[in-house]
């Protein structure tokens, strides 16, 4: 059942667009201090109402998966600006387990920007060792990542993105050579800003989404556990 109260998400709103926009082309602290109630009405507290739903409902579900949220917050790392003004454009949250190695397990997100939003399940960043491994799962038993390429190409959302290896790693039969030899990958949808964002329908859309992702990501963490082919 879903929880009633001030933290149910109820939309966006054409002002969170107008202050993307306007920390995009106005990056400096005057500005921001001047919009901070509009940031936090606007932006962050809608976003944090979306992740806290989306995360109860799908671990009502899906508990098992012992998956934690987060929510990112408009501040840059100081020490990281690389001549960028102090505050992001944009706003994103995740669903992944807790990890030292956050960047290197497959993770739930969706993000929020000034020319559109995206969501998905995909690798921020993921290991050699894990790609090589799940290469050596297509080889040793093709069947289950055939199934699973196969139901992706029937459904018309999501995108497969990553990086190719410029030398490939190898050669797969035809419905695998697209997932074959990324260096990392991503399930995604990216669009523009459209009128699911203004209504509480987006959270639906957003579990639905992970519900069809969800083998892609049970998948992909067999994989994490499987040992280094390149010791064997």
């Amino acid at each position: 059942m879903r929880k009633e109260g001030p933290a149910m998400f109820q939309g966006f709103s054409e002002q969170t667009v107008d202050f993307m926009w306007g920390i995009r082309f106005n990056n400096e602290k005057s500005w921001f201090e001047q919009h901070k109630e509009l940031y936090k009405s606007c932006f962050y507290d809608p976003m944090r109402a979306l992740a806290d739903e989306v995360y109860e409902r799908f671990l009502d579900r899906h508990g098992e998966l012992d998956l934690i949220r987060r929510v990112s917050r408009i501040y840059r790392d100081a020490r990281r600006l690389h001549g960028r003004g102090p505050y992001k454009d944009r706003l994103w949250w995740s669903m992944e387990r807790p990890s030292d190695n956050w960047s290197g397990e497959p993770v739930f997100w969706f993000e929020l920007e000034p020319e559109g939003y995206s969501y998905g399940m995909g690798f921020w960043m993921a290991p050699a060792v894990t790609m090589a491994k799940f290469r050596a799962r297509m080889d040793q038993d093709p069947k289950p990542m055939e199934q699973l390429a196969r139901a992706f190409r029937r459904q018309d959302r999501f995108v497969l993105d990553g990086v190719d290896y410029k030398r490939p790693k190898g050669e797969a039969a035809k419905l695998l050579a697209p997932w074959y030899n990324k260096k990392s990958f991503s399930l995604g949808y990216e669009g523009p800003h459209d009128a699911l964002l203004w209504s509480h329908d987006l959270a639906d859309q957003l579990l639905e989404g992970y519900e069809f992702l969800l083998p892609y990501y049970q998948y992909m963490m067999d994989v994490i556990a499987d040992p280094d082919p390149r010791e064997q």
